[in-house]
């Protein structure tokens, strides 16, 4: 009888854990993992980050597997320009994406020579140097934004197979929803593709990266190669923008 006992009483215990869990989970904050180049030079492959889930208030994609309990968007807070965002991708409501918050409600914005203008006037930007990035020669371009907060983007020297993300006409953004874009321009599947972002449909705001695995050194599923996959010089690394004074 006392063995039974015990068992239910672990059993009871794991339970709860698995509830606290998931409640910090869907409503604290959830960790995520960076698979794509994307939002480079600011976030890598490999890198852990936290998203904080009350930054926005909640919906139905602050739960596991968006189970629809939560109608519309409750305690809800608009994001900031220069946020890094965790979002439901509008074109299935699944897939979670992380972009950069350049549009709100209200805006236009344009893109011309890849030089953004919003609200009609062109953002502030000051070229810092060149890189290469994989293969190819890019430009690291810090943008300020009429909020003054400020990032570090890439611009590619050369347009990838003949696409042109360098421009698009100018749009008036509806309400309630976002215009995001990738820092790593020339390489990024963001509004210009996948279209404005529903408020319904942010997950949360990305506060910090962990910790960060060189991807190909190692893995994070493959214990024994943590500590030569480490980068050291991303553990607790901030992902909020910079405000310009």
């Amino acid at each position: 009888m006392k063995n039974k006992n015990s068992f239910f009483s672990n059993i009871k215990s794991i339970l709860l854990a698995i509830f606290i869990a998931l409640l910090i989970r869907s409503f604290v904050a959830e960790p995520f993992n960076i698979p794509s180049g994307s939002m480079k030079p600011n976030l890598l492959i490999g890198d852990f980050i936290f998203v904080s889930k009350w930054s926005y208030g909640y919906s139905k994609h602050s739960l596991p597997f968006s189970i629809p309990i939560i109608p519309g968007k409750i305690l809800s807070k608009m994001p900031e320009r220069g946020d890094v965002v965790v979002f439901k991708t509008p074109t299935d409501n699944r897939t979670d994406y992380i972009k950069r918050v350049i549009g709100l409600p209200g805006d236009t914005i344009e893109m011309r020579k890849n030089i953004l203008y919003i609200n009609e006037e062109k953002i502030r930007t000051l070229k810092l140097n060149d890189e290469k990035y994989k293969n190819f020669d890019v430009s690291r371009i810090k943008e300020i934004l009429p909020n003054k907060n400020s990032y570090e983007v890439y611009e590619f020297n050369k347009m990838l197979l003949g696409l042109n993300t360098n421009d698009f006409k100018k749009i008036k953004i509806p309400e309630n929803r976002f215009f995001v874009l990738g820092d790593n321009r020339d390489n990024s599947q963001d509004s210009r593709f996948i279209g404005l972002i529903p408020r319904d449909n942010l997950v949360g705001r990305a506060e910090i990266v962990f910790v960060s695995f060189d991807t190909e050194i190692g893995s994070f599923l493959k214990f024994w190669t943590w500590f030569p996959a480490l980068r050291k010089d991303r553990l607790i690394v901030s992902l909020l923008p910079i405000e310009e004074e």
